[in-house]
């Protein structure tokens, strides 16, 4: 589904992303972890085309990234707050997003029910504007826009990071219910207990460079911890 040839960025003459070949099959759930500075939201920055490599592309079912529409209509991402508008109020964003693809009011207000347990009573009427939200209800809304849009491949950057206990267990929930039914998914985490349990394929990233390729097993999550531990060496 996903290809990456000879993928490169290079920020004051310092290359943070560096990826001579990359694979990613339709289905697969992908983790992708590294320390600060990895080059982690630079890659998935480039495969959004919301910004340019310097050498390389990045193609989606075959379609070069960089300039094309296609790929849009079943990717759907969030990285941060800056995807959502944060002057509409929650309820105005998903039936912005869901007009977009062409569901009515009702459409949008079934699938807003079934995320009651999601949202857990703070999200929807409220009287917030998005920007009034915390952090972790901005995500859960981020989120939650994302599988609106029912895509074929999702990405999100730190979806664990600001979001409580409770919520981590239903996203996770939620991202193995999604590669069951075939959706491909990439989620970049700092927490290595929540990406090895929601991915069959890790992907280590340091200095730009994938430097392993693993396939998730009973010992992924030791031999990520082992190598953390001491700053980065060798697994």
């Amino acid at each position: 589904m996903i290809e990456i040839k000879d993928l490169k960025k290079v920020y004051a003459g310092v290359p943070v992303v560096n990826i001579p070949q990359l694979n990613i099959a339709r289905g697969e759930s992908i983790g992708l972890v590294g320390n600060n500075g990895a080059g982690k939201t630079t890659l998935f920055r480039m495969m959004l085309d919301l910004i340019r490599p310097d050498g390389g592309e990045v193609l989606s079912n075959g379609e070069v990234v960089a300039g094309h529409e296609h790929w849009k209509n079943y990717t759907a991402a969030y990285l941060d707050e800056g995807f959502l508008i944060d002057y509409l109020t929650p309820e105005e964003y998903f039936y912005f997003i869901g007009g977009l693809h062409k569901y009515s009011r009702p459409q949008v207000d079934e699938y807003l029910a079934g995320k009651a347990d999601f949202f857990n009573g703070e999200i929807l009427k409220r009287g917030k504007y998005i920007r009034d939200l915390s952090k972790g209800n901005q995500c859960k809304v981020g989120v939650a826009a994302c599988l609106l849009q029912k895509p074929d491949l999702l990405m999100l950057d730190e979806p664990f990071a600001n979001i409580d206990p409770s919520t981590q267990i239903r996203l996770k929930n939620v991202l193995k219910e999604l590669n069951s039914q075939g959706i491909t998914t990439l989620v970049s985490s700092h927490d290595l207990n929540h990406v090895t349990d929601v991915s069959n394929r890790i992907l280590l990233m340091e200095k730009g460079k994938i430097i392993k390729d693993i396939e998730t097993n009973s010992s992924t999550l030791t031999d990520l911890e082992a190598y953390f531990a001491v700053g980065g060496q060798t697994v």
